[in-house]
Formats: C-alpha cells, structure tokens, sequence
C-alpha cells in the first residue's frame, strides 16, 4: 500500500482522489443530458446523428481503457494520472471552439481518450492511497463522489441553461472544475510503487482481465441500458411527456438512491457480501427500469430514477470489488480497466441503438427494449455469480 501506514480511511490522499473523482464526473455530467438539445439547436441534427456524434466519445474510451490499465499497472500511476486528466481539462476547451458539427465530433471522439485513461487511474490510485484492512469499505465509499456529483452536475447544468441558454458559460464551467480536479491529483503526496522489472509479455489479458470475462458482459448490458436512458432522457421529456424542467429532477432522484444505496451498502461490502449486494443492486435496478416503461407518467417518471440509483449503487461497488477479488496484485489497473471498458462498450451501444430506435421507432419502443435487457442482464448475473465463485472462496464470500 502506498501513502498513510496507519488503517485510516479518510488521509488526506484519499480526499484528494475522492475530489478529483468528483470533479471529473461533474464535468462531464453537467454536459451529458444537454449536448443532445445543443446538437439539435446548434446544429439542426436529428436523433440518429446525435447518437453518432455522442457515442464518439465511448468508442475512444473504449479503445484507451484497456491500455491504460496497462500503462497504470506498469508506470508510474501518478504520472499516467496527470497526463491523461491534463488531456481531458483541455478537450472542454475544444468544444468552445467547435464551430461545425464535425469538429464538435471529432472533439467529443477525442474526449473519450483522455477521459479512459484518467478515469482508470484514478479509479486505481485509490487502491494505492487506502490501507489494504479497508479496501472493500474504501472502494465503496469512493463512489460517493461520483454520485453526488451525478446528483448535482445534470440540475446545475439544466440550471444555467435555462437561465443563460449560453452553453460556452457550461463548457467553461465544465472546464474550470475539471481543473480543479487535475490540481487536486497533482499535489497528491505518495511513494511510487516498485514497477515489475520482470513484466509479463504483451498478451490480451494483459489489457483485458479475462478471469473477469462475466462482469464483464453484465457491464456491457447495464452499460447499454444505462446509456439510453441519460442520452435521451431530456429529448424524451420535453418531446414526449411536456416535462420541460424534470430532467434535473430526474437525475437528482437517480443520485439520492445512489448515495443512499452506497451508504447501507457499504457495511455490507465491510463484511464480504459482495454477491447479496450486487444481486439486490440488480434486482433493483431491473425493477426500476420496469417501472419506467410500464407507468409513463409523473410517478414512473419519478420512482423509476430512485430505484435504478439505489440499484446501480448496490451493484457497482460490489462488482468493482469482485474483479478485483479476481485480479493479481499487479493487475489491479487491467481490472479496473476491464470493469469500466465494459461499461463504455455497453454504453456506446446503447447511445448508438437508442438513436436509431428513437428516430426511426419510438422512444417508448427503446425504453420498452432496454427494461427487457436489464431483466436478461439480472438473469446472466447467475452466472457471473457461479463464475465469481468458482474462482474464489465461496466459504469467504457470501
């Protein structure tokens, strides 16, 4: 372990990550629900290229995740960190100077590069910074951040819009947090780790945990359900339900079931029960998405965002653990990187789909398809369940 000696959870290092943490999910969360309308209104775009264009930045991701669990495992994780969150601060001013669809797409397609990499470091340097005796409890709690930044980023940014409609004032709002996050993880104070002087050769599970393979996949089916539901949802409410103001609503509810679903959860990780919180977590999240679909009015509208926040919040840090579990020591950044290329594939997916099917079809159609997924995803989870088993000790976890 790297940093404090002593079994403490809340160093300052762990602060400092938890922040930057924060500042990298607001910022992207403040643009997430309003690039769709700025698309629309900006450019003229429909829904099928506005699902192009957004998805650019999953598939980047997607393809720098893996080598960045690479690079983490193997450099010096601070210096991968700094690079790739410096990278990300300066994509935000690309959108400023954006003046044509196609370079807003190609800025959004290079944004996913820089956001991988960082992510995964991060993600991976709060392994370093926490002493190994609260790993699982730390683990748990370091998704707070990320959720109460889901929490506030979506009604902030549906905020200035609505009293600006000035979306140079988000981007530059977007940037200067995401600065501030990149400070935050330059004046982190740890001891390098010994790097492997005997490295593995280069192979595919070395870029991507294949022990990991069945998180995996439910990664990528939540991912997808997930991607379709943020991409469209302020589309959706303002075309279809006259909802012009809920969207912030929305993803504030999704927040406060995350946060709290954390909170209780995270006595549970304490005691090892990864699987009982991961299966309620989906159990929950499968029920949410249901509800969403089958009751289109203010009540689905309302109840579905707290029930797929309290299930995702059960499930993530439960399924962030297990893969772990599964890892190496040295391959804690493949595993992480494993974990949340998943969960880009799954929602470069579902932004694509979810544009074709809302143009061509219907949004009630695409929302009908994603609650059907989800409920085959809680199904594969016996699977993933029985394969987590098999590769650890069952008399352990529960």
């Amino acid at each position: 372990m790297e940093g404090n000696t002593a079994d403490k959870l809340w160093n300052a290092n762990y602060w400092k990550v938890m922040f930057a943490n924060f500042s990298m999910s607001f910022s992207f969360y403040l643009l997430m629900p309003l690039l769709p309308i700025y698309l629309q209104e900006r450019f003229g775009a429909g829904k099928d290229l506005i699902g192009l264009v957004l998805s650019g930045y999953a598939v980047t991701a997607l393809l720098v995740r893996p080598f960045s669990g690479y690079l983490a495992d193997c450099f010096p994780r601070k210096k991968v960190l700094l690079i790739g969150f410096f990278f990300y601060v300066l994509c935000f001013g690309g959108y400023l100077a954006a003046g044509s669809i196609l370079a807003f797409a190609l800025v959004r397609t290079l944004h996913g590069g820089p956001f991988g990499a960082a992510s995964v470091a991060n993600t991976t340097m709060v392994i370093d910074v926490l002493p190994s005796s609260r790993r699982t409890e730390g683990i748990g709690y370091y998704g707070i951040s990320n959720n109460i930044a889901t929490a506030l980023a979506p009604s902030a940014g549906l905020l200035v819009y609505q009293w600006t409609g000035n979306f140079d004032i988000l981007f530059l709002i977007a940037l200067t947090v995401a600065a501030l996050g990149l400070w935050a993880d330059a004046t982190l104070q740890v001891r390098e780790r010994q790097l492997l002087r005997d490295r593995k050769a280069l192979s595919f599970d070395r870029f991507f945990l294949l022990k990991g393979w069945a998180i995996g996949i439910n990664a990528v089916i939540f991912g997808l359900c997930y991607g379709v539901v943020t991409h469209y949802l302020a589309i959706y409410s303002k075309e279809e339900m006259g909802m012009t103001g809920s969207t912030g609503v929305f993803f504030l509810l999704f927040a406060l079931g995350l946060i709290l679903a954390r909170l209780s959860g995270v006595r549970l990780l304490r005691k090892g029960k990864l699987l009982f919180n991961a299966g309620i977590g989906v159990f929950f999240a499968s029920l949410g998405y249901f509800l969403f679909v089958v009751s289109p009015n203010a009540f689905g509208y309302y109840g579905a965002p707290l029930l797929i926040g309290w299930g995702n919040g059960h499930f993530w840090p439960a399924f962030q653990n297990m893969i772990i579990d599964i890892a190496d020591k040295n391959e804690r950044g493949t595993a992480n990187s494993t974990l949340l290329t998943s969960w880009d594939l799954g929602v470069g997916i579902g932004i694509l789909s979810g544009g074709f099917l809302t143009e061509h079809i219907s949004y009630r159609f695409a929302f009908w398809c994603i609650a059907a997924i989800h409920i085959a995803g809680a199904l594969f989870f016996l699977v993933t369940r029985r394969d987590y088993l098999r590769r650890t000790d069952p008399a352990i976890r529960r």
